[in-house]
């Protein structure tokens, strides 16, 4: 018992859920924008002691 299958069929079935879900949601998908960076802490120079 052979069973005759085009290489076509099968991509079908395996792309057809993305397909679907693309033409739902579009392309790309809408993901959430990256969150800002937090700014590092301030690097101060050593304070510089004063002659009298």
């Amino acid at each position: 018992m052979r069973i005759n299958l085009h290489w076509k069929r099968p991509l079908l079935y395996c792309l057809l859920p993305i397909l679907v879900f693309m033409a739902f949601v579009g392309f790309p998908p809408p993901f959430a924008p990256p969150r800002p960076t937090k700014p590092g802490q301030e690097q101060s120079a050593p304070a510089e002691e004063r002659k009298r």
